[in-house]
């Protein structure tokens, strides 16, 4: 699971790098100013989550099962949050109505809140090292 894991974080980092640049260069000139902050919000979410799950593939202080999870919830949680916000930003660029599925930003919002969660409570029970 861990290479499977490792692997997602790299394919996602690298999708948000190059998000990033096409929206700085290619979009630049074809979407608001507002419309270009909300597709960077996306492309820095996402990234900060490529990042998260490097570090859960990793550890050795999450059992198996709860990095599985949160996998699957940070993959999710990416593609729901992350993908909505590009559709919504680009809307008036591909003139597709993407605020049908807008419920499902907040639904992927929650999802990345919860990932993180379980990453907390399985630190919480771990056992506190003196030295």
């Amino acid at each position: 699971m861990n290479r499977i894991i490792l692997i997602s974080a790299a394919v996602l980092g690298i999708i948000a790098i190059a998000l990033g640049a096409f929206a700085a260069h290619g979009l630049k000139e074809l979407l608001t100013f507002e419309s270009q902050q909300t597709f960077e919000t996306g492309v820095r979410y996402q990234m900060y989550h490529a990042i998260m799950l490097l570090f859960v593939g990793t550890t050795t202080f999450l059992k198996e099962k709860s990095k599985k999870i949160i996998y699957y919830m940070v993959l999710i949680g990416v593609l729901f949050f992350s993908g909505s916000i590009y559709g919504l930003a680009t809307m008036d660029l591909t003139g597709i109505n993407f605020k049908s599925i807008g419920f499902i930003t907040p639904i992927g919002g929650m999802l990345l809140i919860l990932s993180w969660t379980l990453m907390l409570l399985n630190f919480l029970k771990l056992k506190r090292d003196n030295s």
